[in-house]
């Protein structure tokens, strides 16, 4: 594209972007319609979430974490035993 294709280009964005009047979207025309006979609820500004299932506790957490180290230093050990054989 050449300089003057980008000025024009730019041109058109500001005399679009200056219109008086600017359609609304599609989406926004459809919602509009269907608001207008069925409203929606009001809703707060930051809704809470729904409520989700409680967590697990911590301590079985920490027995996971804790088994699987265990388990690897085992693993490691017998492998490092076998070596030497």
């Amino acid at each position: 594209m050449t300089e003057q294709d980008d000025w024009e280009r730019e041109f058109d964005h500001k005399w679009a972007s200056s219109a008086e009047h600017k359609e609304p979207s599609a989406r926004a025309r459809m919602l509009a319609a269907r608001w207008k006979e069925n409203p929606p609820n009001p809703a707060p500004f930051r809704a809470d979430p729904d409520p989700v299932r409680p967590r697990r506790s911590s301590w079985i957490s920490t027995a996971v974490v804790l088994g699987c180290v265990a388990a690897v230093i085992v693993l490691l050990g017998y492998a490092q035993m076998r070596a030497y054989r």
